[in-house]
Formats: C-alpha cells, structure tokens, sequence
C-alpha cells in the first residue's frame, strides 16, 4: 500500500509550477521578457553597490595630533584631556582617548596622538587617516625657520593624500609654543607654509601626469595655473596660536589652547 502511495506521488512537488511558469515565459513577447531582464539586472547591481559603498564607508570621528618630533603634540594632547602638565617624552606609538568637545552639544570624538618621527608618521597617518574628522598639525613655531621645509614636505603628503583630499577633514594648524619670545605668528607660519608648499609643487609635478591631475594615489595640490593657497583645498583649514605650557611659570603655568578648543568645538 506504502510502495503504490510513493510511486503515484510525482518525482518533484514542483514539477507542474515549473512547467507553467515555463510555459507562460515562452508565450511573451520577447521584447517584453529582456526588459524585465534589464531592470532585475539594475536592481541586483544597485543593491551590491549600496552594500559595498555603505559597509566601506568608515565613520569620521577621530581628531588626528600630528607633527614633526618635539613640536608639542603629545603635551597638547595631554592638556586637552585633563588640562594639567605632565612631562613627555617622543611618542613611538599612537595614544588615544575619548575627546569631549566644549560646546552646547558636548560633542564626543577619539583623540590620537600619532608619532612624529620620520619613520613612524606616515605608517600611522595610513592606519587612521580614514577616521579623520579633523587633523590637528603641530608645529613648533619657535624653531619654524628651521623646521620650514620638513613641516612643508610633511603637509604636502597629507595634504595630497586620496583618502584625506576625499574625505576633507579639517585642518587646524596648532601653531604651537607662541610663549616663546622668538616664536612666529600664525600668518607668517601660514604664508611662509603657501610659498614653501607651491615651490613643492612645481618640483613634483613632473610625477602628477593623469590628465585627471592624480597619479600614484596622490592629488594635485591647490588650483592649476594658480600660486598655492590653503583656501584653495577642499576642506576648511585654519591657523591658530596655542601654548601647551608656559615658559615663564613653569610646569604651575597654565596651557593657552582656548584657541584650539573653540575650534575643535566647531567640528
């Protein structure tokens, strides 16, 4: 009885659907049948895309502390956090904290102290880079004369980076120890920064040859045909002095970065 039950049954429940459905597709027009195929085609394509493009996107809430050695980022970094002194020393890894920003929204980022040595800087600019909200660049403005070119050819790296011209974080340039008498000002440290970076330019730009001014994942810098300027970039950039200790009290001396932290308040 169990064996005629079995041999009855057909070999697949799906079969007579299969049949129809079959049957129906051979009955339209085939016009008909490669635009439905055309449109499942788009649809599939777009859902792939949005799922890569939204799983790719990395979320924008770090504020990066760079610099060359010795320009003050790790005291900055400090300050900022806790507002007290504490002695440094050269950073040879990365250090990081939750961030609460001074404003009515008591916004919250992760502060990363990145490694100024020559050798370290870019391997950590490429690890966090992509997090970027705001990019703090340090600069010792005491020994600006000195240190011209290297902070130049460091800012023109960062600043013709893919990912970072994309993304356009902000720019705050920490013009930094201005309690030093011999210290320079923001607007020197900026203009002698434009000239230095156009002159950078000009001598790489022999390697910039895509007709869409990239090549070798870097940007061009700044406008073509035009001197550099810091306002031609894609993201907001601004100069500012701060001090993260005070020469004439000492470690009891407190930190002047009201300015820095009105503006990382604006982020």
């Amino acid at each position: 009885m169990g064996e005629k039950t079995h041999k009855d049954s057909p070999e697949n429940p799906f079969e007579p659907f299969i049949e129809s459905l079959r049957q129906q597709v051979e009955d339209q027009d085939p016009v008909i049948l490669i635009g439905v195929i055309v449109a499942l085609a788009v649809v599939v394509i777009t859902c792939v895309f949005l799922k890569y493009f939204l799983t790719s996107k990395t979320v924008q809430s770090a504020i990066l502390l760079v610099g060359l050695c010795d320009s003050g980022k790790t005291l900055l970094f400090i300050r900022l956090l806790s507002g007290k002194f504490k002695r440094t020393q050269t950073s040879i890894t990365d250090s990081s904290a939750p961030y609460r920003a001074k404003n009515e929204r008591s916004s919250s980022w992760t502060l990363i102290d990145l490694p100024g040595h020559d050798s370290l800087r870019f391997q950590y600019l490429e690890k966090f880079k992509s997090s970027a909200r705001a990019i703090v660049f340090v600069v010792d403005s005491a020994i600006f004369q000195k240190e011209v070119r290297d902070v130049a050819e460091f800012l023109y790296m960062l600043l013709t980076d893919t990912v970072i011209s994309r993304n356009a974080p902000t720019l705050l340039v920490a013009c930094n120890k201005q309690d030093i008498t011999m210290a320079k000002s923001a607007k020197l440290i900026q203009h002698q920064l434009e000239k230095e970076l156009n002159t950078l330019r000009v001598t790489r730009s022999a390697a910039l040859s895509a007709q869409d001014g990239s090549v070798g994942g870097s940007v061009y810098l700044g406008k073509k045909g035009k001197d550099f300027e810091f306002s031609q970039l894609p993201m907001r950039v601004e100069f500012l002095e701060c001090s993260a200790r005070s020469s004439s009290k000492g470690e009891e001396g407190e930190a002047d970065i009201e300015s820095l932290e009105k503006s990382l308040a604006k982020l």
